[in-house]
């Protein structure tokens, strides 16, 4: 197949190219030469002359265009593209001429002896041109298989002398304007290259490696047989369509896209689809990128895919296919190519390059935490200059009034603190609507744990933070293809602390905190659950999130003996599970309160179990320390006494809370009654067995 544009008035108006004029030109001169021709033997018919040699000479000499033009003339490039014989593209000629010259109207209703017959017909063209054929109008005939002309049958009228006329679309073609057909563009929508590519940032070289593959293959595809389907697995559509563009400019293809939910339920409507990307695709060096997205979750999926297949079987051309699976059989050649994101390498190189000077330390803190494509990197960059140019201009105005900050610091400051935000944000709208997102405020201040627990967390967090200096720069990852995020079972009775222990890792380390909502996962239809599962993690593996399975042992517990189909159901969705935990990259924390229901190849796969013990006296009397805040008003309170509570952290906080309330209506400061109430409340609703005298309080002065 060619590279090179075989129609040069395919390109941009903005782009003046003097040998495109000459070309219009010449093309200009060969239409009117031919109308010129064309009246004459109108003329001539209507006067019943008689045809000579000469005249079939002409026809021939003015049909085959100037030897001169180079490409030929429109009508000649077209005869050649669609295969129309002589008698054909004269045919066509007539058809045109009534658009491109006025007298051609009057001319064939003279021609034809009749007044009310003004427009080209079948008997018309069989009497006036050479080497006539009667299958002109036949549905396999070039003309009427790629609707280049038209005809106006009605009911009583016999098919000879209906009225024939060509296409606009063909029309325009035979001008020298060569665009897309308006019935495409209400399903077709162009790529925009400024969306795709950010200035500076090339494609990286693992994505260009896969864009050389399929130049490769489409060159070396033999002659007159159907290019394969170029089938782009994956989870980014970003990275696709990249790298879709970047074959086409290659090649020099003009890519549209078509999601398939839009392709026409009718058989006619989408053979006539298909068609007329067909036709397209010889007038224009075109490409077409399916896209599959919707059709992962829509209701009628199967009935979608049905469509894509019957629309492939029937069409030819390059097609680009974005699916997530492999799961589509076709009628045709398939070349499945694997697209992932950026490496963690080129994601931090895409990153030095984007921000230059201003790096700092921020390409390997960004690519250490996040996967994003070349496009959400130069977005996000793109973005946090341009906050940070305006938080510079109220630096300037603020430091005009004699309250500046220092520049330099300030500045970058706040560009990694926009660069990481920005990251965030564009990670989270994908999580929003699978998990529930919490509000991390919990911080290393605020838990209370023993020193070899707390000091699991914190390897928890250092390990997060130094994944790109082991795994990158270290080689690990090359020796590695899967174990490579961090997971956690946080193992303990309710209220020990484990949500909090997530909420203050989420925090330190920057994190959107979401905590799996098994309602929303788990499905009793075969296969939803797992479908549901890769959805979530495929949302989280961008980096900007830590995933907390509250009550884990629900959706991890043990596989059982196989006794019916719903055993067997259950072991693939654990079995899922193992495999998708043990591939995923993130950072992952299982909580449970029955450490002994989980599968134990979950705990092989788990890097760290910490166990959350019911906390000591000496343990609660700190969490009575820190559990009201330094806003809220206390007065007398007895840690010592509260310490022996044999509370959980838990039930201490909702204590707190409740004596708060107390005491505000009260009108006081939270005393050690408000303190004891809400206790005995506490103890009630667990259902322990309460000493009325552990709830009496009597002040110290009073016992004196």
């Amino acid at each position: 197949m060619s590279t090179s544009d075989p129609w040069p008035h395919a390109r941009p108006a903005t782009q003046p190219d003097t040998w495109h004029n000459t070309w219009l030109v010449g093309n200009e001169r060969y239409l009117t030469s031919a109308l010129a021709w064309l009246r004459s033997r109108l003329a001539q018919l209507s006067r019943s002359e008689a045809r000579s040699a000469a005249d079939l000479a002409q026809a021939i000499t003015v049909l085959n265009g100037p030897e001169d033009l180079q490409p030929p003339p429109a009508l000649v490039l077209l005869s050649q593209r669609f295969g129309l014989s002589r008698f054909e593209q004269a045919v066509l000629l007539l058809c045109a001429a009534m658009e491109l010259d006025t007298r051609i109207p009057s001319l064939c209703a003279q021609a034809q002896d009749d007044p009310n017959r003004p427009y080209p017909t079948l008997a018309l063209a069989l009497t006036l041109f050479d080497e006539p054929a009667w299958d002109l109008l036949s549905p396999e005939r070039p003309l009427r298989y790629w609707r280049l002309i038209e005809i106006n049958q009605t009911s009583a009228q016999p098919l000879t002398t209906s009225s024939m006329r060509a296409n606009q679309r063909i029309v325009n073609y035979l001008k020298g304007l060569n665009e897309l057909d308006e019935q495409l563009g209400s399903l077709l929508f162009s790529f925009d290259p400024h969306q795709l590519l950010a200035e500076g940032l090339p494609l990286p070289p693992s994505q260009l490696a896969i864009v050389r593959e399929i130049v490769d293959h489409l060159r070396q595809a033999a002659p007159n047989q159907p290019l394969p389907v170029l089938q782009l697995l994956g989870a980014d559509p970003a990275s696709k369509q990249l790298i879709a563009w970047q074959t086409c400019t290659e090649l020099g293809l003009h890519p549209y896209r078509l999601p398939v939910e839009l392709l026409p339920a009718q058989a006619s409507d989408l053979e006539l689809l298909s068609r007329l990307w067909q036709r397209e695709s010889l007038l224009l060096p075109l490409a077409l990128y399916l896209d599959l997205e919707a059709v992962d979750n829509a209701p009628d999926q199967a009935g979608s895919l049905a469509l894509l297949r019957r629309f492939l079987s029937r069409s030819n051309g390059i097609f680009f296919l974005d699916s997530r699976d492999v799961g589509l059989t076709l009628d045709r050649a398939v070349l499945s190519l694997d697209i992932p994101k950026p490496t963690p390498t080129e994601q931090r190189q895409l990153w030095q390059l984007a921000l230059g000077e201003q790096a700092g330390q921020n390409p390997a803190r960004l690519a250490n935490q996040f996967r994003l494509n070349l496009a959400e990197i130069a977005k996000i960059t793109q973005s946090a200059w341009k906050k940070t140019a305006q938080i510079e201009t109220v630096q300037i105005e603020t430091a005009q009034s004699g309250a500046a900050q220092s520049g330099t610091t300030y500045q970058a400051t706040a560009l990694d603190n926009l660069l990481w935000q920005g990251c965030l944000a564009s990670t989270r709208p994908q999580l929003d609507t699978l998990a529930q997102r919490l509000d991390a405020k919990a911080t290393w201040d605020d838990i209370v744990l023993p020193a070899e627990e707390l000091d699991l967390l914190h390897q928890i967090a250092d390990q997060v933070r130094q994944r790109s200096t082991v795994y990158d720069d270290w080689g690990f990852r090359r020796r590695m293809n899967r174990g490579l995020g961090v997971n956690a079972l946080f193992a303990g009775e309710s209220g020990t602390g484990k949500t909090m222990a997530a909420e203050v890792l989420a925090n330190d380390l920057s994190l959107n905190l979401y905590r799996i909502d098994l309602s929303a996962v788990v499905s009793k239809y075969i296969g939803e659950t797992e479908k549901n599962l890769r959805r979530l993690f495929d949302a989280a593996e961008d980096g900007g999130a830590l995933l907390f399975f509250d009550e884990a042992d629900a959706l991890f517990g043990k596989r059982s003996e196989v006794k019916d189909s719903h055993d067997r159901y259950a072991n693939i969705e654990v079995n899922y599970l193992l495999q998708r935990l043990e591939t995923y990259s993130g950072l992952a924390i299982l909580a449970t309160n029955l450490k002994s229901a989980l599968d134990n190849a979950f705990l092989r796969r788990l890097r760290f179990v910490i166990a959350f013990p019911f906390p000591s006296v000496s343990d609660r009397k700190r969490l009575w320390q820190k559990v009201f805040p330094e806003d809220a008003p206390t007065q007398a309170l007895d840690l010592e006494r509260l310490g022996r509570l044999n509370l959980a952290g838990g039930s201490i906080h909702t204590i707190a809370i409740n004596a708060a309330f107390l005491a505000a209506r009260a009108g006081t400061a939270v005393t050690m009654p408000h303190v004891l109430s809400a206790a005995r409340t506490e103890f009630r609703k667990l259902e322990r067995p309460i000493n009325e005298a552990d709830f009496r309080w009597q002040a110290p002065e009073d016992v004196a």
